[in-house]
């Protein structure tokens, strides 16, 4: 029965960590590139089913290539021949797992998709050598010994703990190449019990450790380099899911591009769960020995991996086995190898993604940007048209109001500039209102596009791709909500049809003077009937030597005439501020539209670049971590 994984130094940040990266998924969605967050989902669902499982048991992959002598050093350090050896290659073709600890691996191992397992006692030796009684491949060349095509141990021939019938009672690890029962197969039958232990022990390698760390699993798998497509693709999956990595070299393929370029290089943020070990040491003096390993280091740490030390060993001689032994030890002792193989898994994703984030935090639009947004889009809503009716529309209407009383009705007669675009009715509320104004032209369309284009590209500027085109196409693609919005707001807008309190007193005045003027003149006219009739006519009284109807004439007539030049001076002037007045609200008005259906939606973009960047920064890597080149915009 497998347990949740506990709480270990590190599994609060790794909770932290792969939570920043869900966050991370999500905000990143259909922007980020579909392979990086598919890369990045089967991060989280590989912690989530390996936190879900066993946290007693630390599983070890042994990779390698072909001829490194990796199933030989597995033999070696679980002092047993379970993996087969042979000069055939490639000899691993399934993985083996060798299991100190059963209790709780069963439901592991199946994740790992693991068929052959063995179980070892737990205080079956490490780092001796298998069977025979002798070092591992004593004469025979290290990688190169030759398994029994039965899989016995020929020190189990001369035992003489045989039965009866002559069969030979094998060692405990003879069930090593037989595999664990299924979960469904132990609900049927019962465990079988193990075989008595071989009356021949083998010595052990000076300096090996004694007793193995309950809770280890050793993955003996398939050459990395195999021609077998299946093999490659076992090792590519299991590189993802093993606790521990422990690379097998030799010195002839220590530096191979496969090895390098295929595997150790992308997982450089891995090296605290990473082991390598140079095999067949012994085929090399002492001072080859210190140039290869030299050589081998240069090479890690420059992908990144200067943790890693290099451990030359000898499978054949069990030369350095026991310090390779005591690493996996503490390793297994630990208990903590799961969470921080997770924690490299969640800092590689992270890495992955820091290339998408944009270098700094990304600003809210400015104001000069959105001031200039809402100018080119007032200038397409035909906010020019609209101040031009206002000015002339005032203009006639105060000529209608102020000018001469007899003439003033021919004003009346010419067309009113806001009635034309559907902007001054009064029978219907301001929200059902609709304008008049022309169609918008292609061309000025192509000027909103630009002008949403600038827009977006102005607050997206230093950003890179895929957020510098989200942040661009949040803007782009609200054009075709900006005509109605813009037509509702022009015809919502407050343009000040009313009169003006000035233009009651000119007309006050207006009428005033045509009475003056219709006085004297009818008075000149009752003169001149009487003086026709030869009627007795009244002395007509004199103002400085001029009658007094002549100056009500020419009074009135000039009043009118001032009056009318200061009502067309003072109507000028009028309409001039209230087009103003007007423009400036028309403006706030589209820029208020900007606002919601522009500057809203490129806002909630820069929000969501922000929140990917702290999510991805949250999640682990550093800014050392080198960057990819930016993808182009």
């Amino acid at each position: 029965m497998s347990a949740r994984s506990p709480e270990v130094p590190g599994a609060m940040s790794l909770a932290d960590a792969l939570e920043h990266l869900r966050e991370a998924y999500r905000w990143g969605e259909d922007r980020v590139p579909a392979d990086r967050l598919a890369a990045l989902l089967a991060v989280l669902d590989r912690a989530g089913e390996r936190r879900a499982l066993s946290s007693a048991h630390t599983v070890v992959g042994v990779f390698g290539p072909t001829g490194s002598g990796k199933s030989s050093l597995v033999n070696v350090l679980s002092g047993t021949d379970a993996a087969r050896v042979a000069a055939r290659r490639p000899t691993t073709s399934e993985p083996l797992a060798l299991v100190w600890g059963r209790q709780g691996s069963s439901e592991l191992l199946d994740w790992l998709q693991v068929r052959r397992r063995g179980e070892l006692p737990e205080g079956a030796a490490r780092g001796r050598p298998p069977g025979t009684g002798r070092a591992v491949g004593a004469g025979s060349s290290d990688g190169n010994e030759t398994a029994r095509a039965d899989g016995r141990d020929t020190a189990g021939e001369s035992d003489p703990a045989r039965g009866p019938a002559g069969q030979a009672r094998g060692p405990w690890y003879r069930r090593l190449l037989r595999p664990f029962p299924t979960a469904a197969a132990r609900k049927d039958r019962g465990r079988r019990a193990p075989a008595r232990a071989s009356a021949q022990v083998p010595p052990v390698v000076p300096g090996s450790t004694s007793a193995a760390s309950p809770g280890l699993i050793l993955l003996d798998l398939p050459d990395f380099d195999s021609t077998t497509a299946a093999h490659r693709e076992i090792v590519e999956r299991l590189t993802g899911q093993v606790d521990v990595l422990l690379w097998v070299v030799d010195p002839q393929k220590y530096a191979d591009a496969a090895l390098h370029h295929d595997f150790l290089a992308p997982l450089a943020t891995h090296g605290t769960v990473t082991l390598l070990a140079l095999n067949q040491a012994d085929r090399l003096t002492r001072d080859e020995v210190g140039e290869v390993t030299a050589s081998l280091g240069q090479i890690l740490a420059a992908e990144g991996l200067p943790g890693v030390t290099v451990r030359p060993v000898s499978a054949r001689t069990g030369e350095g086995v026991p310090d390779l032994v005591a690493a996996i030890t503490s390793i297994a002792e630990g208990r903590a190898a799961a969470t921080r193989r997770l924690e490299a898994d969640a800092t590689r994703a992270a890495s992955e993604l820091l290339p998408f984030t944009s270098p700094e935090p990304v600003a809210a639009p400015s104001a000069a940007a959105t001031t200039a947004l809402a100018a080119e889009l007032g200038a397409a809503a035909g906010v020019p048209v609209v101040v031009d009716a206002v000015r002339a529309s005032y203009r006639r209407d105060a000529r209608a109001s102020t000018g001469w009383p007899v003439t003033r009705w021919l004003g009346a007669l010419r067309p009113d500039p806001l009635r034309r675009i559907n902007l001054r009715r009064a029978d219907l509320a301001p929200e059902l209102r609709r304008s008049s104004l022309p169609v918008v032209h292609p061309a000025r369309h192509a000027t909103v596009l630009h002008a949403l284009r600038v827009f977006g590209d102005s607050v997206g500027a230093g950003v890179g791709d895929p957020w510098h085109t989200s942040i661009r196409d949040a803007a782009r693609t609200t054009s075709d909500d900006l005509t109605d919005a813009l037509d509702t707001a022009v015809s919502r807008t407050d343009l000040e049809t009313g009169r003006s309190g000035w233009w009651g007193i000119v007309s006050v005045l207006q009428w005033f003077a045509l009475a003056v003027l219709g006085a004297g003149s009818g008075w000149l006219v009752v003169l001149a009937v009487l003086g026709f009739l030869q009627l007795p006519v009244v002395e007509v009284p004199r103002v400085q030597g001029f009658p007094v109807p002549t100056l009500l004439i020419l009074g009135g007539a000039l009043i009118g005439i001032l009056l009318g030049v200061i009502a067309a001076l003072l109507a000028r002037w009028g309409a001039a501020r209230r087009a103003g007045r007007v423009r400036r609200r028309l403006l706030d008005s589209c820029a208020r539209v900007a606002e919601d259906v522009v500057v809203r939606p490129v806002v909630e973009e820069v929000e969501r670049c922000n929140a990917f960047r702290a999510a991805v920064l949250a999640a682990g890597p550093p800014r050392t971590v080198a960057r990819e080149p930016r993808p182009g915009r």
